[in-house]
């Protein structure tokens, strides 16, 4: 179904859907599903294709403080709430620190700005951007040092509905790692997110009508609830209950 779809060049999609500030809905589903969540699709649905390519490999290296208030403030449901990470295309060997806030209504707002550097460290001058950033969008916190805190790896599709200007990635062969090095891996789960200015996109009625419904899942809160089994979990124990086991930690 894959090859299938009609491609969609990088600097298209980003001019026709480029999304920074949207609607997000996640979904936790079987990796077996993808055949017939690509089936439902609309006809002119399109896929990102780079140099031939239509998956691509992506790191996600996440920091938080030492009282971990993007953890906790995320585990607890409060509006100003953020996260930070540093994404890396490894593909194409880009970098780029995101740092992601909520917005009224519940709408997602997304910095990025250029990264140089290991993945994993960020300079002086990047913490105090990003301490700026943060407090600018009036985001508290009880001590604005950032650190590594888990790191995570994934495969991901992307595709365009042109039809409401709306995205969806689709991420697959799932790794958390702490720095310590305790790993997490989901080899038969996918993570699938639409992404729209306004209401509900083609495929999140498609995964509605296969009893697929939304849930609260976060790569990086969710990893480390089930890597750190002392930090508060409860938005997240149904999900950990049902999709992550003791055995796939390691």
């Amino acid at each position: 179904m894959i090859a299938e779809l009609a491609p969609i060049g990088l600097d298209e999609l980003v001019e026709r859907a480029g999304l920074l500030t949207r609607i997000d809905r996640k979904y936790l589903l079987p990796a077996s599903a993808l055949p017939m969540i690509l089936a439902g699709l609309p006809s002119d649905a399109r896929i990102l294709e780079i140099e031939g390519k239509r998956h691509f490999a992506y790191r996600s290296g996440y920091f938080d403080t030492p009282g971990l208030d993007s953890y906790l403030t995320t585990a607890q449901r409060r509006r100003r709430r953020f996260k930070l990470r540093i994404r890396s295309y490894l593909d194409t060997d880009l970098h780029l620190l995101e740092i992601k806030t909520r917005g009224a209504r519940g709408v997602t707002v997304k910095q990025r700005f250029p990264y140089a550097g290991d993945g994993v460290t960020l300079s002086p001058e990047m913490q105090a951007y990003a301490v700026r950033s943060l407090e600018a969008e009036r985001v508290t916190m009880r001590d604005p040092r950032f650190e590594a805190v888990i790191t995570t790896r994934f495969e991901r599709i992307t595709l365009l509905l042109p039809s409401t200007g709306s995205r969806a990635t689709i991420d697959r062969d799932l790794t958390w790692t702490l720095p310590g090095g305790a790993t997490m891996h989901l080899p038969d789960r996918m993570i699938v997110e639409t992404k729209s200015a306004r209401g509900a996109s083609p495929l999140d009625r498609v995964l509605w009508s296969q009893s697929h419904r939304p849930c609260p899942i976060s790569k990086y809160a969710t990893g480390m609830a089930a890597l750190h089994p002392e930090l508060p979990d409860n938005r997240w124990h149904r999900i950990l209950r049902q999709h992550f086991s003791i055995s796939e930690a390691s």
